[in-house]
């Protein structure tokens, strides 16, 4: 059924939409659009639009977005931890041979980080 299906959006609860704002654009560098008046947030990432909805949730009830790297995971973990993001799961292989690493945004969201096999670590 999904088999030609492409993600469009990701939603994740947050407890505070201007922490979450100031992480993503700041600390991830994606632009990060406000709704006037709204308790709500979009960012793009690349073809993928993520939406933080202002709402007490306990964390993990919200899904893990991954992002796909072409290459440079190391830099990025390095980048990461030099912000002070917890790291959760190191750079390590992922099922396809891959590499993924996983972390967490301000309210304990799980994002990860992936990276096809083959592809250089660093850049």
């Amino acid at each position: 059924m999904l088999g030609q299906a492409k993600l469009d959006t990701v939603v994740l609860f947050v407890s505070s939409l201007e922490r979450s704002i100031a992480f993503y654009r700041d600390t991830l560098g994606l632009e990060v659009a406000p709704m006037d008046g709204r308790p709500f947030a979009v960012a793009q990432a690349g073809p993928v639009s993520l939406v933080f909805i202002q709402r007490q949730a306990r964390a993990g009830e919200t899904p893990i977005a991954v992002f796909s790297l072409p290459a440079g995971i190391d830099d990025c973990a390095q980048a990461l931890a030099a912000k002070g993001v917890e790291i959760v799961v190191p750079v390590s292989e992922a099922p396809d041979g891959g590499l993924s690493l996983d972390f967490l945004d301000p309210d304990g969201n799980v994002l990860s980080l992936y990276q096809p096999a083959g592809a250089p670590r660093s850049g």
